[in-house]
């Protein structure tokens, strides 16, 4: 009697270890939205301590979907740096890093409005992010990037 109690709070321990580790080990998203500087960007960042892989990512523009953040902007395409993601092809944001979704820099010669340009392009966007973490729990994360419009008034 005493080996079979024995036996079943060593099934306990170890469920209780796994749930300790699978918290402990959780990523924790954010999308942010870096405009200062001359520079633009959006970010998926990772706060936990867990890696966060991310499968897909999803920008909505004017209620229709794309995979791509180049769909979704009117502006030259060599001008700024983006990320792809699809099924053949996934990232995985270490703890306390970032993936660049997208970011430009202005150069001195360009003025305020290139700038408010690019702001407001981005700011209709949404961004859906679809990932997981490595015990394959689901995590999306969702912003929309208003964020740029802030001094624009309407967009």
């Amino acid at each position: 009697m005493i080996s079979v109690v024995a036996l079943l709070a060593t099934f306990y321990q170890l469920y209780l270890q796994r749930t300790h580790n699978e918290k402990s080990l959780k990523p924790l998203g954010q999308i942010d939205l870096p405009d200062f500087n001359k520079q633009l960007a959006v970010h998926v960042r990772n706060n936990g301590l867990g890696p966060l892989i991310i499968d897909r990512l999803t920008f909505v523009k004017d209620g229709q979907s794309y995979t791509n953040i180049d769909d979704c902007l009117d502006l030259h395409p060599r001008s700024y740096m983006r990320m792809a993601i699809n099924d053949a092809v996934k990232r995985v944001v270490l703890p306390h890093a970032h993936l660049v979704v997208f970011e430009t820099q202005f150069g001195e010669h360009e003025g305020e409005s290139e700038i408010n340009h690019a702001r407001r392009q981005l700011a209709s966007i949404t961004l859906k992010v679809e990932g997981r973490d490595i015990y394959d729990n689901k995590i999306t994360l969702q912003r929309n990037f208003n964020w740029f419009a802030r001094y624009m008034g309407a967009c």
